[in-house]
């Protein structure tokens, strides 16, 4: 054990960090049994997370170590991986150092996080050397992914698989390798900037909740104990040098004595009845609760697991695994019932009609002229208007209505299909090929100018040639220029989300505005997490608005969607040729953006540009839009089917090669299922 309580790098004292007591323990438990699976640590920024983890290891006692072993095995591991390994001399001594901290950055490849192929002694050996990266470096320490949820899934699946299996295996690039990884996996994130999928959340053994500290004093103690650490780092240190050591002999006492902690079998009953309450999928939480219930025991220096034990940890390891339990199936509805919402809907058909006139507009645009939208009989046995085209008036006492946002619902995954461009930059919603050394390596191919080498690929090519040449520079493979192959790699990037929302009279009935408010949200939120670019168009009247341009931004955009009135007659011809506008502005200056349209109507245009009908204006700009293959677009038919319906929206989308979808119960949820299950 370490008795001098040198802190490494002049870290900030863990014994000095006041409040956050919840984080603490759960540190402190993971480092006396890390078989429990490391801690996700969930909160605001500037709660402590990283200082936390810099001041746990300070804590933890020395480690033997191989000299100069890039696999950092202890003297027991080295027998085994040594035969096998030959990355380090034989005969190699044994030296003590601190545990380390090894940070992952968010922008590492796969290659420096699991490790690869080293080029420079593949070349000049002819034989392939493994070159590790950060997940043999962390072996026997500490692993500390700060924002978490923000780095590539895939990176995140190798991390974590290497924790649970405590080894990382490479098998890539004619490599076939595997080396010991056991180590504290600490990961810290910001909710509000995206979660990470259920299946990875599972893997985290513990999860934390932090704020900021409400206490008055704590907060104006915290300020005065930051300045003492800035000013005179070893002065702090002295100053919380007694509590270090306790801390330090708690844990060296505390993992002698864990292998002792028994656990009876009512106190295991009492754990699978909390994960059975919590209705968690899998038996994982039952795992981990014991073994967090035998950490905290041996901390206590006791050797005997209490309930209170079971209690005090078991919230850490529910809170992200705890789903909700399945509702009810829905009582049966009676026949009178039935009648009754017949008779509503013909009520609201009247109503959203009543606001619905035409006016006469100023030419703008010239398009293609069709049949007669309205010569055949709409399904249900109406027309608009009796058939006959009405006449375009201005409004008359429009009244505008701004209805509340309605239940927000957890998006699920969203994506525009793969295809073989090459793009930059970065998200967390569609894959994509990239240009960068950014992604996934999942191809080769010729060079392209990227420097970025597939250096078994590069081997093959160059393999069938080599009795004919000769090497100049001392290497035992001759390369040459056409033998180059450079990687494909992929990632997820952002997508170009744009809204195109009815905002006309009709679109208040029943409600309807408030549970498309509420599904916009949703999509919004889940855009601001995948990193997406937002704009929204609302049309009503005689006009089409860009309520919200090109952002990231969450708050603008919920004050804008909050803010959006209903009322008024329904230019979808304007509309139209406002999203062909912004979709050629923005696909200029970004030729290989794939947006996606969504548009919202009922179909019932009765605006015109020009002096023809609005259906017929809007058939035609629908179909203009449809021949750039690289928009995708969905149409949610707001009508409801009662009675009398007129299904215009089914033409639209035909028009425009959109994927059509009616929605006789609009709910916030319905809408957002049909939206995610077209585009998934």
């Amino acid at each position: 054990m370490r008795h001098d309580m040198t802190i490494y790098n002049k870290n900030y004292p863990f014994a000095a960090i006041y409040g956050q007591d919840e984080m603490k323990q759960a540190l402190l438990m993971v480092a006396v049994n890390p078989r429990i699976g490391g801690v996700l640590i969930r909160g605001e920024k500037g709660t402590a997370k990283s200082t936390a983890v810099r001041g746990l290891a300070a804590l933890l006692p020395e480690i033997e170590v191989v000299t100069d072993c890039p696999l950092a095995c202890s003297p027991d591991e080295a027998p085994f991986q040594c035969s096998r390994c030959s990355l380090c001399p034989a005969d190699q001594g044994i030296n003590r150092r601190p545990v380390r901290v090894v940070t992952l950055p968010l922008n590492a490849t796969e290659d420096r996080v699991a490790g690869g192929m080293d080029i420079d002694q593949t070349i000049r050996n002819g034989q392939r050397t493994i070159q590790p990266g950060l997940l043999a470096r962390s072996h026997r320490g500490i692993l500390y992914v700060d924002e978490i949820n923000l780095l590539d899934d895939h990176l995140v699946d190798v991390i974590l698989g290497a924790a649970a299996s405590g080894e990382n295996r490479i098998e890539r690039e004619g490599i076939s390798f595997f080396h010991p990884a056991r180590f504290i996996l600490v990961g810290t994130m910001n909710p509000e900037e995206g979660e990470l999928r259920p299946q990875l959340l599972d893997r985290f053994g513990l999860c934390v909740e932090v704020k900021g500290v409400d206490d008055r004093d704590l907060r104006v103690q915290t300020m005065v104990q930051r300045e003492v650490f800035d000013t005179n780092p070893e002065e702090c240190i002295r100053e919380f040098e007694a509590e270090s050591k306790e801390l330090a002999r708690q844990l060296y006492t505390s993992r002698s004595l864990l292998r002792k902690v028994c656990l009876s079998g009512r106190l295991r009953a009492l754990i699978s009845e909390l994960c059975l309450e919590a209705s968690v999928a899998g038996h994982r939480a039952d795992l981990v609760i014991e073994q967090a219930a035998r950490a905290r025991a041996a901390l206590q220096e006791r050797i005997e697991v209490e309930e209170e034990d079971i209690l005090q940890v078991a919230p850490l390891a529910l809170r992200h695994r705890q789903r909700d339990p399945a509702p009810p199936p829905p009582p049966p509805q009676e026949k009178s019932h039935e009648h009754h919402s017949h008779s509503e809907q013909q009520h609201d058909h009247q109503d959203g009609q009543a606001g619905e006139q035409e006016e006469k507009q100023k030419p703008l645009q010239a398009p293609d002229r069709s049949d007669d939208a309205f010569s055949e009989a709409p399904s249900g046995g109406g027309t608009p208007d009796d058939g006959q085209e009405p006449q375009q008036k201005p409004d008359q006492n429009v009244m505008e209505r701004v209805f509340e946002v309605g239940a927000t619902f957890k998006v699920k995954q969203l994506t525009a299909g793969k295809d073989r461009v090459f793009r930059r930059g970065s998200g967390r919603r569609s894959r994509s090929r990239v240009n960068g050394l950014q992604g996934r390596y999942v191809k080769s191919t010729l060079p392209r100018g990227t420097k970025d080498v597939a250096l078994d690929a590069t081997l093959r090519a160059a393999a069938p040639h080599q009795r004919h040449r000769k090497s100049n520079s001392g290497s035992a493979i001759a390369l040459r220029s056409e033998d180059i192959r450079e990687k494909v790699r992929e990632r997820r990037i952002g997508n170009f989300l744009l809204f195109v929302v009815d905002a006309s009279g009709s679109m208040g009935a029943r409600g309807r505005m408030a549970a498309t408010k509420g599904a916009i949200m949703s999509l919004l939120l889940d855009a601001y997490q995948k990193r997406d670019k937002v704009v929204m168009i609302s049309f009503s009247k005689t006009e089409a608005r860009l309520n919200l341009p090109p952002t990231s931004s969450i708050d603008m955009a919920a004050r804008v969607l909050a803010e959006m009135p209903v009322g008024g007659r329904t230019p979808l011809s304007t509309a139209l040729l406002k999203t062909h506008e912004l979709l050629n502005s923005y696909l200029v200056r970004d030729p290989t953006s794939r947006p996606i349209v969504i548009l919202i109507t009922d179909g019932r245009c009765n605006v015109a540009l020009a002096q023809g009908k609005p259906i017929d204006e809007s058939l035609a700009l629908a179909g203009k839009l449809a021949r750039d293959e690289r928009n995708r677009f969905v149409l949610i038919d707001t009508e409801e089917k009662g009675l009398i319906h007129f299904d215009l929206a089914v033409r639209i989308a035909e028009a425009m090669q959109a994927r059509y979808f009616q929605t006789d119960d609009l709910q916030t949820d319905t809408l957002l299922d049909i939206i995610k299950g077209d585009l998934q």
